[in-house]
């Protein structure tokens, strides 16, 4: 009895070992596990969303996330496209809508139906492959200075008008992807005569600048009353720096729209955790994503700023098609270089 007894207590009392044990080997497991996360320039920089994200999503999880920034749209597929031999990401933030056609025709990238899916409205599902999923969207729009437009345009064909001489700053769409909305922007309002407009419009361009950043700096630095952005740009000022001087503006014919997708690689390794994160940047991240990118959340269940309701929303969303654009990108382009250059 006597030995039975000793087995029966020693027994009870290795059971909180074992279960410690157990449970220290799956916390190592999961600290263990790691993805790498491609995302474009703005997103992974300090004052971008994946320094709020990332860490947020580590805590939860224990899986750590490599975030790495991979230049911009055409540039993230590139990079996958020269690692394909040897691939490194798991996850790729930032591929928007007009890349849909060589992203899909890649294949780099696998479908994945997550089930956030169903909080996000119809609209926003650009790509039924699901290659790609919405986490953000938004508008092209003119913003102005308040302070010395009181007038501004409402329409594309209101800024050829000759007072706006030398007052309009634009991105270069060879190097810019605000740059490239709005020549796609045109494309849809005009057509085939897209040229004329831009045409039209030299006289009335103080510059055009490589990227967005220094583009939009010049106009909050006062060189000129006009930039190409976005509508929610505004809110970056009455977020940060409590002002309503910069406004956009909603033109008559509709704004165009972005949308900017999450892709999960066809070659991860831990299909697991790649799915989980790409779920966390469609749920609990999307406060933080559209507080930072200053763009929408795709989630409806998403509370926003109340800084989100102050700015005009446009009546008319333009999108053109995917394969359009895949098929026609550098004619429009040459063209634009051949208006613009002389």
């Amino acid at each position: 009895m006597k030995k039975h007894t000793c087995m029966l207590v020693l027994a009870v009392l290795l059971i909180p070992t074992l279960l410690f044990a157990q449970g220290g080997n799956e916390s190592q497991e999961a600290k263990g596990r790691s993805i790498t996360v491609y995302a474009y320039d703005s997103f992974v920089s300090e004052w971008g969303p994946g320094p709020l994200v990332v860490p947020r999503f580590e805590e939860q999880t224990g899986i750590k996330v490599n975030l790495i920034s991979a230049g911009n749209g055409g540039e993230l597929l590139g990079k996958l496209e020269l690692e394909k031999h040897n691939p490194q990401a798991d996850v790729v933030i930032g591929i928007s809508n007009e890349l849909l056609h060589e992203t899909i025709s890649s294949g780099l990238f696998m479908p994945y139906e997550s089930p956030a899916l169903t909080k996000i409205p119809q609209f926003l599902h650009f790509d039924s492959t699901y290659n790609l999923l919405p986490f953000n969207y938004g508008n092209y729009a003119f913003i102005y200075d308040s302070q010395k437009v009181t007038n501004p345009p409402r329409s594309l064909d209101d800024l050829l008008d000759p007072k706006w001489e030398r007052s309009i700053i634009l991105m270069d769409p060879r190097t810019s992807s605000v740059g490239m909305g709005l020549l796609e922007w045109t494309i849809a309002v005009y057509g085939e005569n897209y040229l004329q407009w831009w045409e039209a419009l030299k006289p009335n361009v103080l510059t055009i600048a490589d990227g967005w950043s220094s583009g939009y700096g010049l106009f909050t630095e006062g060189e000129a009353p006009l930039v190409i952005s976005y509508t929610t740009s505004p809110v970056y000022h009455i977020l940060y720096e409590d002002s309503e001087r910069f406004k956009a503006q909603v033109f008559d014919e509709g704004n165009m729209a972005v949308i900017e997708g999450v892709g999960i690689v066809d070659s991860t390794q831990d299909l697991d955790a790649a799915q989980q994160f790409v779920d966390f940047l469609l749920t609990e991240a999307q406060a933080d994503i559209a507080t930072a990118n200053i763009m929408y959340p795709v989630n409806t269940d998403t509370v926003l700023h109340e800084a989100f309701s102050m700015i005009p929303k446009p009546t008319r969303s333009l999108m053109l098609d995917g394969e359009e654009i895949a098929q026609n990108r550098d004619k429009w382009l040459s063209g634009w270089v051949e208006v613009m250059s002389k």
